[in-house]
């Protein structure tokens, strides 16, 4: 930077911090707009176009700091105890997908007659007594494959009791929420 430059900015500082403090109403919060626009002013030098009044294009910068700022602090609250944020956030609806997604696969990995047994149980709400006559096999046959296909599931799944899963039919519903 030129040393004539250098001389010029420091001069500048006087008025800035002037008008600095005009806008503000507060001796720290001008200090800190005027270091923000020295240092704006320093980033941009090549923005500076030669004969251009100096301190005219710093005090237009230290104004469009302040607005920028007062219209960012206009849009923001105070929230200390985060009551106003736990009204306005929205709970992420990934990890309904990403659960929906880990039964799906677990099922798929189950062993045929276990996924079929337990699909038309819990998926299609059939009884144990139509599933083992949809399936050609015993009643007690089909209750064995539900219940392996349940303790297989919940190990997939991390659930620690197997007895967690409902003897209720699975619904899927639109916003892809299962419940077992």
């Amino acid at each position: 930077m030129e040393i004539s430059l250098q001389a010029d900015l420091l001069r500048s500082v006087p008025q800035l911090r002037a008008f600095a403090v005009s806008l503000t109403s507060d001796r720290e919060k001008a200090e800190d707009l005027v270091q923000e626009t020295l240092l704006r002013a320093l980033t941009h030098m090549d923005r500076l176009e030669r004969g251009t009044n100096l301190q005219a294009w710093l005090s237009t910068i230290l104004r469009n700091q302040f607005y920028t700022g007062y219209r960012k602090r206009r849009r923001e609250r105070e929230d200390p105890d985060g009551l106003i944020a736990a009204k306005v956030a929205v709970a992420p609806e990934q990890g309904v997908r990403l659960d929906y997604r880990d039964v799906l696969d677990a099922v798929a990995k189950l062993p045929p007659r276990q996924r079929q047994a337990i699909l038309l149980i819990g998926a299609e709400g059939r009884t144990y007594q139509e599933a083992a006559t949809i399936c050609r096999t015993s009643l007690g046959t089909m209750k064995s494959r539900v219940n392996r296909a349940r303790t297989r599931l919940a190990l997939a799944l991390g659930i620690s009791k197997a007895d967690s899963f409902a003897a209720e039919p699975l619904s899927i519903t639109s916003t892809h929420e299962v419940a077992i």
